[in-house]
């Protein structure tokens, strides 16, 4: 079941970096931080299974991701800083942005300085959204910029290290999907339903 789901989700992935080299690495990161749901867990293994199979290079590949995060990172941190909280308020929803998760990115800011942007680009699902709240706070733009190459080239290599052990271990891989597939796909989509609602419920 979990491989009839993930199959051609991958395999389009995996065409197109396959087409388009780097640079189709560089759209799919630009188009997952400019807040589009198209993960990055699904972007960069799938570089790596490529560089097992000696069709990419590892460090070009987490690069391209890298660079990729920061083109798509820059229009929404334009967004927060030229529409602030009014347009949050407004459009927030149509971006899975949500008050609530300005408030956070303010807490963390307060507590860690720039570093939270540093940090955040190596946490899933809030890598996605830190930079709005990063416009709202006025970054500074330079800054912003370089956190967030850096904490996401990180998260780049980490990912693609992932896929290349997945193309070493592909068999075995394949043995645990098919054994526990159910019960994987019922996780993903409470949890990605969970997080949907929370996201798009009106505030109280």
């Amino acid at each position: 079941m979990l491989h009839q789901f993930l199959d051609p989700i991958l395999l389009a992935i995996k065409e197109l970096v396959l087409s388009f080299g780097y640079f189709g690495v560089i759209v799919m990161m630009a188009i997952e931080s400019a807040n589009i749901p198209l993960p990055s867990e699904a972007i960069m293994p799938t570089a790596g299974f490529l560089v097992q199979q000696g069709k990419l290079n590892f460090h070009l590949s987490a690069l391209a991701g890298a660079f990729g995060c920061l083109i798509g990172s820059i229009p929404s941190y334009l967004l927060g800083l030229y529409g602030g909280r009014p347009f949050l308020l407004k459009y927030g929803k149509y971006l899975l942005i949500k008050e609530k998760d300005l408030k956070l990115a303010e807490i963390w800011v307060d507590k860690f300085g720039d570093v939270t942007f540093f940090i955040c680009r190596m946490l899933p699902v809030v890598r996605t959204f830190i930079s709005f709240p990063a416009g709202v706070l006025k970054a500074h733009f330079g800054m912003f910029c370089l956190l967030t190459f850096v904490g996401s080239l990180l998260w780049c290599y980490c990912l693609t290290y992932i896929g290349i052990k997945f193309g070493e271990n592909l068999e075995a891989f394949v043995s645990i999907w098919h054994k526990f597939d159910i019960a994987i796909v019922l996780t993903c989509v409470i949890l990605g339903s969970w997080y949907l609602y929370h996201h798009l419920k009106p505030e109280n």
